[in-house]
């Protein structure tokens, strides 16, 4: 079973992230195996399929919208895709027992498991249109439903994590035997770490946080509970703000949260995040969209494709001082004239040059370096 505990909160539609949205989108959702048992969930015995329709998939993903906008479940079933998931163990190769995207939280074995905690409330939402919709396999309606979720309020990634057992020798050693189980690093770590800037963890859930906060005491959804963040209803980058900055005692930072400044090579990461947004929400959208198939198997083995709409890719833009020598900054003066250069070849902020192009400019910075290093010795 998964060794995470996490929260149940209410998402609010928050400022477009394009690049986050770019590397997890429903187009890469494929449609994934079911592990079989003799037990559903529940007592209503649903229809085993191997593999999803794609046809019940697209209609299932509809009246998950219906779902989404009636009850304000999206976190909870972002835990559920989330757990489901996390059971993966790299060192195991057979399927199922190698865990990850099966279907197999549904079973009591796994709904029993304290990690697990409130989950079944989760499967009562979804089971009516694991009803309606036969040929579609748990395995895929628990990271549709993740990836929908997402889809709709674009920012609203929060995989539930990090919330320790009792017994791991540390708050580093805990976060680094479950994750490298599952073929993660210390990046993807805090990565992921960081979408604890969104929900709230619940003392009778999961035996952390307060009962209530001047944060979570309103607001739509059930109140209570107590937050990472200020804001608990937007995706962004304060959660590595607030835990650095401890200055708030009604905000929540559990032993596996404050590792993240503490731990040598956690901190690196920590640190970064904290003063770069944009860096958290591309490393984050990477870690995000690794852990989504891990362990899933596939029918037929290239997957379905839900959306045909391509998607495009961000063009990078330019920056002068990526072109340094890397001992010494160039001046002001050298980027502007890097950049006339550039801009005169047919470039600009979003328009990279064709490689011709690219290989002349490149030539002309060396020029231009070599040039500068003389007359700087004079």
């Amino acid at each position: 079973p998964p060794l995470f505990l996490s929260f149940l909160s209410l998402p609010l539609l928050s400022p477009s992230l394009s690049l986050l949205y770019l590397l997890i989108s429903l187009p890469t959702r494929r449609s994934a195996v079911n592990v079989s048992s003799s037990r559903g969930f529940g007592t209503v015995a649903s229809p085993k399929c191997a593999a999803s329709n794609p046809d019940q998939l697209k209609s299932a993903r509809e009246d998950l919208k219906q779902l989404l906008n009636s009850q304000f479940c999206h976190p909870i079933l972002v835990r559920l895709g989330w757990h489901d998931a996390g059971t993966y163990n790299k060192n195991i190769e057979e399927w199922p027992q190698r865990g990850g995207a099966n279907g197999s939280l549904r079973f009591e074995v796994e709904l029993k498991h304290a990690a697990n905690a409130g989950l079944v409330n989760a499967l009562s939402l979804i089971q009516p249109i694991k009803d309606k919709y036969s040929d579609v396999t748990f395995a895929d309606l628990f990271q549709l439903f993740r990836l929908q979720t997402i889809s709709i309020i674009w920012a609203l990634l929060m995989p539930p994590f990090s919330l320790i057992d009792a017994g791991p020798p540390s708050p580093a050693d805990h976060l680094r035997e479950v994750f490298y189980r599952m073929g993660l690093n210390d990046k993807e770590i805090v990565a992921l770490s960081g979408a604890h800037t969104l929900g709230r963890s619940r003392p009778e859930r999961s035996g952390w946080g307060k009962p209530e906060t001047k944060y979570t005491k309103d607001g739509p959804g059930t109140p209570g509970g107590q937050s990472w963040t200020v804001q608990w209803l937007k995706f962004d980058n304060s959660y590595f703000k607030d835990i650095k900055a401890k200055r708030d005692e009604d905000l929540l930072v559990l032993p596996t949260d404050a590792v993240l400044f503490e731990d040598p090579s956690f901190k690196v990461y920590a640190e970064k995040y904290a003063e770069d947004q944009e860096t958290f929400f591309k490393d984050y959208a990477e870690a995000h969209a690794k852990l989504s198939n891990l362990g899933a198997k596939f029918d037929p083995p290239e997957g379905i494709v839900l959306d045909d709409t391509p998607v495009q890719a961000v063009p990078e833009k330019f920056v002068a001082a990526k072109y340094s020598t890397g001992k010494r900054e160039l001046s002001d003066s050298m980027k502007q004239k890097i950049r006339a250069e550039y801009e005169s070849f047919g470039g600009g902020p979003d328009k990279p040059l064709p490689t011709n192009y690219f290989l002349n400019i490149i030539i002309i910075i060396g020029v231009l370096a070599i040039l500068t290093s003389l007359l700087g010795n004079y």
